[in-house]
């Protein structure tokens, strides 16, 4: 078989870009344990953007398209929520989230799945006012609720819309998911699980772990449409 020195070049890359995504991984899985030992500084700032970072400097890197260029933007939103959370408050750190989700929306919507079965419609339709008014619900300080409602609008369309789309329900659906559990549990420790273990256990595990199969799952549904 004739190697074509497009192969030739892109091996080195694809090699570079799988370190990447390992070292994303193991920068984000890693922070769970930072944020348990490591006081607050810099360092665990740095710390906390890696992980989403690096997937989307994985993600930029994978993109040959304007849908490759969007998760990666999506991605480079997440992280910038992270760090901007953790530095500077809540509301800038949404603001962050809130743009992604929208990228995300767009994305998600430029790649409907051509047929959806009725109970998978239902879910998705059904995903939305759920996270809305669980959102809503939650906070004990009945002031913040709209805000925080009017965040979890487009985190539902968001998830919605991921697991109507044609990436794989597996990573990119269940990602997502994920991702709303994650927002669901800081939502709750203002709330009903204000004094509770469970969301510092489990917040930044289902959000990155969302994170990565969202990335993991649109990039790999790219790179096989350039299959031939």
């Amino acid at each position: 078989m004739t190697e074509t020195v497009g192969d030739r070049e892109d091996a080195p890359a694809g090699g570079v870009a799988s370190v990447v995504l390992l070292l994303g991984l193991l920068a984000g899985l890693s922070y769970y344990l930072a944020s348990q030992f490591v006081e607050p500084s810099a360092l665990r700032i740095a710390w906390k953007g890696a992980g989403v970072g690096l997937l989307a400097i994985w993600a930029a890197m994978q993109a040959r398209s304007l849908d490759g260029w969007l998760l990666a933007l999506v991605m480079a939103l997440g992280a910038s929520g992270d760090v901007v959370l953790e530095a500077v408050g809540f509301v800038e750190g949404g603001m962050a989230f809130m743009a992604g989700h929208l990228i995300a929306i767009t994305l998600f919507f430029r790649n409907r799945r051509a047929e959806t079965s009725l109970s998978q419609k239902a879910l998705a339709v059904l995903l939305v006012p759920a996270v809305i008014w669980i959102s809503w619900m939650l906070p004990a300080d009945r002031s913040m609720a709209t805000d925080i409602a009017l965040y979890a609008t487009p985190l539902a369309f968001m998830s919605a819309l991921a697991w109507l789309s044609r990436f794989s329900r597996y990573l990119t659906g269940i990602g997502a998911i994920l991702f709303v559990i994650s927002d669901l549990l800081i939502f709750a420790r203002l709330g009903p699980l204000a004094t509770s273990m469970v969301p510092g256990l489990l917040i930044w595990p289902l959000y990155f772990t969302g994170q990565a199969m969202i990335a993991i799952g649109v990039v790999r549904t790219l790179a096989a449409d350039r299959t031939p």
